[in-house]
C-alpha cells in the first residue's frame, strides 16, 4: 500500500491591515507551520502560519479560508482543538503568547503571556479545562481554567535547553516533554491538576444518571465559558 499526498489548498497571504478586508489577497503564499483537524467536524481544520495568522479551512471548500482569527504577531507553533468541546481551540506562538479561542469569535477568549517563545501546547485527555505548554527557556506551564483563569497553577523549569514538544499520557496523570537535545522528560502531575470533576459538582451525566465522562467534561468547559461571558451560559 502506497501512501499518497493530495494537496487540499494553497495558503494565500491576506492583508489584515485597518481599512481593508481581512480576506484581501496579497501576492504569494503563506508559510504554514501548524495544523489541527476538528475531531467532531471532519471537514474542518485550522492552519497557523509563519506570519501569525490562524485560518479556519474546510476539506470540502478549498477556494478560500472560511475564517481568519486574530492570532499572533509572530509564527504560530501549535494549534490544538479541545478534545471535549468542538468549538474551543488554543494556539501558541514565538510571540510568547498562548491564546484560547471560541470558534464563533475571531478574537481570543483569553490570552497568557509566558515570557518566552511557546513551542508547543496540549490539552489533557482527562479534563477539559487542563492544558500545558512548553517554552524556550526550559519551563513547563500547567493550567486549569476551572481553578485559575489568569495564571498557571504550576510553572517549573525542567531543563536548561529549549523544550520543543509536550503531551499528556492518555491513561495517567503524566506529562511527556521533549527538548532540542533529543531528551524526553516525564513529569507526574500534582494533585491540584488531577481534579477531573463529578456529577455532584453540577456537571451532569447522561439520561440514565450514569457517569458520562464526555458530557461532564464538556459541561465543565461550558461552566468556564459562562464564567467569562454570559452569552455562553446555555
Amino acid at each position: 500500500t502506497e501512501l499518497k499526498m493530495e494537496p487540499m489548498m494553497d495558503l494565500k497571504l491576506i492583508d489584515s491591515c485597518a481599512g481593508k478586508s481581512e480576506d484581501s489577497p496579497l501576492h504569494g503564499l503563506a508559510g504554514g507551520c501548524a495544523i489541527d483537524f476538528n475531531r467532531k467536524l471532519d471537514n474542518l481544520f485550522l492552519v497557523g502560519t509563519e506570519e501569525g495568522m490562524i485560518h479556519e479551512c474546510s476539506k470540502a471548500y478549498s477556494a478560500q479560508y472560511l475564517k481568519t482569527f486574530e492570532g499572533h504577531r509572530m509564527g504560530v507553533n501549535a494549534l490544538k482543538w479541545n478534545p471535549f468541546h468542538e468549538d474551543i481551540f488554543m494556539s501558541c506562538s514565538e510571540d510568547w503568547r498562548l491564546q484560547i479561542f471560541e470558534h464563533s469569535s475571531t478574537v481570543p477568549l483569553i490570552s497568557f503571556d509566558l515570557g518566552n517563545a511557546v513551542n508547543d501546547v496540549c490539552w489533557s485527555p482527562l479534563s477539559s479545562t487542563v492544558f500545558a505548554a512548553a517554552t524556550t527557556d526550559g519551563k513547563v506551564h500547567a493550567f486549569d481554567l476551572a481553578q485559575n483563569k489568569r495564571d498557571p497553577l504550576c510553572s517549573q523549569k525542567i531543563a536548561r535547553t529549549k523544550l520543543t514538544k509536550i503531551s499528556f499520557s492518555s491513561k495517567d496523570f503524566i506529562l511527556i516533554v521533549g527538548d532540542d537535545r533529543s531528551l524526553v522528560h516525564t513529569l507526574k502531575m500534582s494533585p491540584n491538576l488531577r481534579k477531573i470533576g463529578t456529577p455532584q459538582q453540577g456537571l451532569g451525566g447522561n439520561e440514565g444518571g450514569q457517569f458520562d465522562t464526555a458530557t461532564i467534561q464538556r459541561n465543565k468547559m461550558v461552566q468556564f465559558l459562562a464564567s467569562i461571558n454570559k452569552k455562553y451560559a446555555q
